[in-house]
């Protein structure tokens, strides 16, 4: 039987039309891949699973039809298909053959460029060799200046899927592999333009898992520490310290505005995820941040239909992306030979719409809200009527101009969205996108009348004293690269020049790094930060504030009295600042100043941040769940908070509701209070290491597919489940790396991802208590009345319990009156509260050391399983057998007056279960 495949049916779609149009379309292409002999004339027709109705609700509507190949364009020809705003222009400046794929570009201080070519990525739709070491980094030079980068090294070869290329002092470079933890310099010692000698950065940097959810895009901010995608953390620029942050829920794009805020952005989500304030001070939620609308693009026809959510993410009859979901590489324009109103904006990809989007970042009353430049016209800065343009990065460069990096392929979606019967594999096939390989363009973004900065920089040979003029440069890649290299040099020659710059330059950015490079260098004074605390421009006062956070971590404290006055400063912007300082450094009686900002402060920013700040919002909405938790069950839940944030939040939403990408369509299934998600753990264990593809329960996702995350440690997966089963409203039992470590065992052979239907029918089934089940017990609580009855309380949320302190031959029967076939079960133990002492203290009351044992008859019994409890949530799995009677046997002492209490049981059995969908 073939699988189904998954798709989202549109009514309104004209197929026959759709079959014109795009045929009429690619017949005027032009061939240019080398590799064109690969390419059928017309690709198969689509083969319909065994037993499809062709006219029923699943396939009614679909073009099926043989369809002519798309095929790539040269450079030139690519060029003619941009639907550029009036007055720009693309020009090529690097392509293939000379680079392939490539993922970013990056420039050292001498304006050579670094590519990071991704050369193993989607070379077919089952991403075969994704981890073979053919990834690399080359080096590119413009010796002629003539605008085209033409000379080329490798500079480091033979790479798993290398995450990011950061230029890092004089020809050396920093860049880690995929599935690794650690970071390396690279250097090229004898000047032949490859890296000859390899040492260790700095380490617990990375995850492992699809090439998708791992961390990439390693940048340097204006405030001297290394900021990454998914990782909740910074580390210094040496690599000595790192720190904690918010979450910034990226996938591919870092990038800082001139103020050094950094900006990043979301994959899956297709917009950016964190902007309104530095992450080193938290995640802040604040709802509106996306325009009306932000969330709807505007690409060119494309025609194809190629797009992962299926039918309800295409606009028809164009052909064309509805609703964002790819999101990749980002820029805050900061250069000087383009318009001046594109400085400060926000440049990213979206690259299964083909567009490169331009975001005007509005500040009200302290916090930021993004708007589409083109919403209302239903346009985008940049389009493509090219399917394999696919902009998955901007840069602005040293020539004042922005670059867009061009991966210039054919599947952008990593190869497990594409399984064989899914919906973008029909049409991967269909128009032969598969074989659109091994090629990539870097365009330079021009506008008439304004030619690019032929000055090449020669940063690299300069010394501090020189680089320190580069500090006032107009354009911010030219500050960005003077502040790394005086840092990088640790001469400490220029900080008297450097302190008179921050103090008296014209150019109020000049004084921004300025200030920052004494920082780097260790040696900004506080005499200096309080100078400029008391200037009149408050981007310089916020800067100042910011700075000084270096001095009170080394010790300075006497800039708390600075902090809270500036809580109470009539800027809105200011008293941001302070009260996010404040807190961050955990000054004494902040939270004191904070309320009384806030009541005397109505800006919409300061009530907003200030009440997250006094009062947390709770993960995923349970507001006692950490506190009903023993140490180790803590610890375990803190692991899976950073997992869930990092990396699940952007699909499944901060609170574990969905993300919402457009009226009655979510990204993912919502968590809170999901059935599947706090039943029986072996559904969501199966889900996380295998994926799940389809309907669930009748109803679409976005998404599509949930990817497995099996790649993961069994500690790393489950931290995660566990997360997820106790917060959204949730309550399940813990899930052990036994726990997953066996299950992995039991779906070894599974290769594809499961369907729903097939998963669901494997899962054991809570068995409902009725009220012919007789339920007894050792021992009966004694405010309760007949042991019977308190014991059948087990069941529900009243609860039995012995009473007394635990010892052995404490027993709970179940007889149930048919023979039935049970595989496990599972119960909650809460902690009883002792009476009579000061302070009053918690006692655990899961059982000790149990066995389970069952019958037929009640006379022989055989023991099916044992073990020791260790949480307040008790999972007990037992090969399937068939009993009329369970019995556990309580089998030691308790070491204190612990009784044992057992409430919201559940006895499972294997077989097809139905939940409502979520």
């Amino acid at each position: 039987m073939k699988k189904k495949i998954t798709y989202k049916r549109n009514p309104l779609l004209l197929g026959v039309s759709l079959l014109i149009v795009a045929t009429s379309y690619m017949t005027c292409r032009t061939p240019y891949n080398p590799g064109a002999d690969n390419y059928s004339k017309v690709g198969p027709a689509v083969e319909l699973p065994e037993g499809a109705d062709p006219e029923g609700p699943d396939w009614k509507g679909i073009d099926l039809a043989p369809k002519a190949p798309v095929l790539p364009l040269s450079p030139s020809d690519q060029a003619k298909k941009f639907v550029l705003q009036p007055g720009y222009a693309m020009e090529p400046i690097l392509t293939e053959p000379q680079i392939e794929q490539p993922g970013a570009i990056s420039f050292d201080g001498n304006g050579r460029m670094f590519v990071l070519e991704l050369r193993s990525y989607m070379l077919d739709a089952d991403a075969t060799d994704e981890l073979e070491p053919t990834s690399r980094i080359s080096r590119w030079e413009d010796k002629n200046n003539d605008g085209v980068y033409e000379t080329g090294t490798v500079f480091v070869d033979s790479l798993v899927f290398a995450r990011f290329v950061l230029p890092y002092g004089k020809d050396a470079i920093l860049t880690m592999e995929s599935n690794t933890d650690d970071v390396y310099k690279y250097t090229d010692t004898d000047g032949d333009g490859k890296a000859d000698k390899k040492e260790l950065f700095t380490t617990r940097f990375g995850r492992s898992g699809n090439v998708e959810h791992q961390q990439s895009f390693l940048y340097w901010g204006m405030d001297n520490w290394l900021y990454s995608t998914y990782n909740a953390f910074r580390v210094r620029y040496d690599g000595s310290t790192r720190e904690s942050t918010g979450t910034n829920g990226a996938a591919w794009g870092v990038t800082q505005d001139n103020d050094g805020k950094i900006w990043f952005q979301g994959g899956a989500s297709g917009v950016p995820t964190y902007f309104q304030f530095p992450i080193h001070y938290g995640r802040f939620n604040v709802e509106d941040q996306l325009a009306e609308g932000f969330r709807v693009p505007w690409g060119s026809p494309v025609l194809i239909s190629d797009m992962q959510g299926g039918m309800d993410q295409i606009r028809m009859p164009d052909g064309s992306l509805n609703s964002t979901t790819g999101g990749a590489g980002n820029d805050v324009f900061r250069g000087t030979r383009l318009p001046e109103e594109l400085v400060g904006q926000y440049f990213y990809g979206e690259v299964v719409a083909r567009i490169v989007r331009q975001i005007n970042p509005v500040v009200t009353e302290g916090l930021t809200q993004v708007h589409n430049v083109f919403q209302d016209q239903k346009q985008e800065f940049i389009r493509s009527t090219d399917p394999l343009f696919r902009p998955v990065d901007m840069t602005t460069a040293p020539d004042g101009t922005m670059y867009i990096t061009d991966m210039y392929h054919g599947i952008i979606q990593q190869g497990q969205w594409t399984p064989k019967g899914s919906y973008l594999r029909t049409k991967i096939e269909q128009y032969q996108l598969d074989k659109a390989v091994n090629m990539g363009r870097i365009w330079r973004l021009t506008y008439k009348g304004m030619d690019r900065d032929k000055t090449q920089p020669r940063m690299l040979d300069e010394t501090s004293a020189e680089l320190v003029k580069h500090l006032d440069h107009p354009n911010g890649w030219w500050r960005d690269m003077a502040q790394q290299l005086i840092i990088l040099n640790g001469d400490k020659s220029v900080i008297p020049t450097l302190e008179q710059m921050a103090r008296t330059d014209k150019n109020l950015l000049a004084r921004f790094h300025a200030m920052w490079t004494l920082e780097g260098l260790g040696a900004l004074k506080p005499e200096l930060v309080r100078e400029l605390m008391k200037e009149s421009n408050p981007r310089l006062q916020i800067q100042a504030i910011r700075a000084s956070e270096s001095l009170y971590k080394n010790g300075d404290h006497s800039f708390e009295n600075d902090y809270k006055a500036f809580a109470k400063n009539t800027n809105t912007d200011i008293a941001l600042q302070a009260i996010m300082t404040l807190n961050t450094l955990d000054v004494p009686d902040a939270a004191s100043t904070i309320k009384t900002v806030i009541a005397a402060n109505k800006a919409k920013g300061i009530q907003l941040i200030g009440e997250q700040i006094l009062n947390p919002p709770t993960t995923g909405g349970n507001a006692n769940a950490m506190a009903t938790f023993n140490a180790s069950e803590q610890e375990v839940m803190k692991r899976g908070a950073v997992i869930y944030n990092e990396l699940c939040s952007e699909c499944h939403g901060d609170n574990g509701t969905g993300t919402l990408i457009s009226p009655g369509v979510l990204m993912a299934p919502s968590f809170a209070g999901n059935p599947r998600v706090q039943g029986n753990h072996e559904y969501i264990t199966k889900v996380l290491l295998k994926g799940l593809s389809g309907s669930i329960e009748g109803k679409d996702y976005a998404g599509g597919v949930m990817v497995p995350m099996g790649e993961n440690s069994d500690e790393w997966v489950a931290s995660v489940l566990s997360y997820v089963r106790n917060n959204f409203g949730n309550s399940g039992s813990f899930v052990t790396t036994e726990d997953v470590a066996e299950m992995r065992t039991k779906t070894a052979s599974q290769q594809a991802f499961y369907d729903y239907n097939e998963l669901i029918s494997s899962i054991p089934k809570a068995l409902t208590i009725n009220s012919n089940w007789n339920v007894t017990a050792s021992h009966a609580q004694p405010t309760l009345v007949g042991g019977k009855a308190a014991a059948s309380g087990a069941f529900s949320f009243e609860g039995w319990t012995t009473g007394v302190k635990q010892i052995p031959g404490m027993w709970f029967q179940i007889e149930m009156p048919v023979e039935t076939t049970i595989s496990g079960l599972e119960f909650d133990s809460p902690g009883a509260r002792t009476q009579g002492t000061t302070p009053p203290t918690t006692l655990e009351t899961y059982p000790r050391e149990f066995i389970i044992q069952v019958s037929m008859d009640g006379n022989t019994w055989t023991q099916v399983a044992q073990g020791k409890g260790s949480s307040r949530k008790t999972w007990i799995p037992f090969k399937p057998v068939k009993a009329k009677y369970v019995k556990i046997t309580q089998t030691a002492t308790a070491e204190n007056e612990s009784p044992w209490r057992m409430q919201a049981m559940k006895l499972y059995q294997v077989g097809s279960i139905s939940l409502a969908s979520n």
